[in-house]
């Protein structure tokens, strides 16, 4: 057998939704304990509503339809508050991941404002503090604007994120399907107005979108990373830009033969070399991985077992990966190195 990576190797975990990585089990006591009326009453049939079915193979759009049930029944503070708690932990428990980076809507889990926001926030944040102070992990939540929201829904978004970036919320992102409505240039200076506050700012794009679109948000927004963005392989003009400015891709190889974005794993081959190439740094995560039914170290596994990354090339997607973070590293706080007030940022852009 193939030399493997160390199980002692830390891991950061840079993509995770919390709607695609808690246990069916779980999921399923949390949808009871809030008397939630299901389509079924069988929990096998209800894991079977929640993951990727045997086969392994759903359309981008079937993928996205799953999250519908596990929206709604996070949709609750209690809910939050044990998903994160449970995703967290679990995280370390399973794969010794030490920095855990999870992202959701907060707006999906208020019952379209039927719960305050804030609650739902404060409860995400309780969740992350109860784990960690068992494990030995640093969370941090990414707050995901929707392009099929309004401008102004995500602008408040936006400002949760800012107003609560004290309590573990360190970065924005933009996810969800394509939309006639959404714009990338609207959002140039809300995304400013983020890295202003110290926020880090992630997209998923080159995912389900045109191949033109990584580029289009790279020069636009500016980010500091993107989800996914397997489709810049086949840009010139977009590898180009990823190098120069030193934004890494994350890659999460299941997620994307399972939702079909690529043929199989031979393209990720492929495409993986055609960033080693061109200099373009990336990482591995899950995208979820209770839905997927993978883990991190599982999809270093596969790669390693196909050819595709050897060990020492894992090695360095795990440096990577905590290099790239947005959790601000421990003993850099402990040094004193804080981000500048927010007053102060501002000022010297005024300036």
């Amino acid at each position: 057998m193939p030399r493997q990576l160390s199980r002692s190797v830390p891991l950061a975990e840079l993509h995770c939704h919390l709607g695609a990585a808690v246990t069916p089990p779980i999921m399923w006591g949390i949808a009871h304990a809030q008397g939630i009326k299901l389509p079924t009453k069988d929990y096998w049939e209800f894991r079977d509503l929640i993951t990727v079915g045997p086969k392994g193979s759903k359309s981008f759009d079937g993928y996205l339809q799953l999250f519908h049930w596990t929206e709604l029944i996070q949709s609750s503070p209690f809910a939050v508050e044990r998903s994160v708690y449970e995703v967290v932990g679990g995280a370390y428990r399973k794969n010794n991941i030490t920095t855990m980076e999870l992202r959701f809507n907060p707006m999906k889990r208020n019952r379209g404002g039927e719960q305050d926001l804030d609650h739902i926030i404060a409860a995400a944040t309780r969740g992350m503090d109860r784990a960690s102070l068992e494990y030995p992990v640093k969370p941090g939540l990414i707050f995901c604007l929707d392009r099929a929201f309004s401008f102004e829904l995500n602008e408040i978004l936006v400002e949760k994120a800012i107003a609560w970036r004290d309590r573990g919320i360190v970065g924005i992102d933009i996810a969800g399907p394509e939309s006639a409505t959404f714009r990338v240039a609207d959002y140039k200076a809300l995304f400013r107005r983020a890295r202003q506050f110290g926020l880090g700012l992630t997209i998923h794009t080159g995912e389900s979108g045109p191949v033109e679109e990584v580029a289009r948000v790279v020069e636009v927004l500016e980010p500091d990373r993107i989800g996914h963005g397997v489709k810049a392989a086949y840009d010139p003009r977009a590898m180009a830009m990823l190098h120069e400015r030193g934004i890494v891709l994350e890659i999460c190889p299941t997620s994307n033969v399972n939702t079909r974005v690529v043929s199989g794993w031979e393209e990720v081959r492929w495409i993986l070399d055609t960033f080693r190439r061109n200099g373009v740094r990336f990482t591995i995560s899950t995208d979820g991985p209770e839905m997927l039914k993978t883990y991190i170290r599982d999809e270093l596994r596969t790669l390693g077992r196909l050819g595709i990354l050897s060990v020492e090339e894992q090695e360095q997607v795990a440096a990577t990966s905590l290099a790239a973070s947005f959790v601000p590293n421990v003993s850099d706080i402990s040094l004193g190195a804080r981000l500048p007030e927010p007053r102060q940022v501002v000022e010297r852009e005024e300036a």
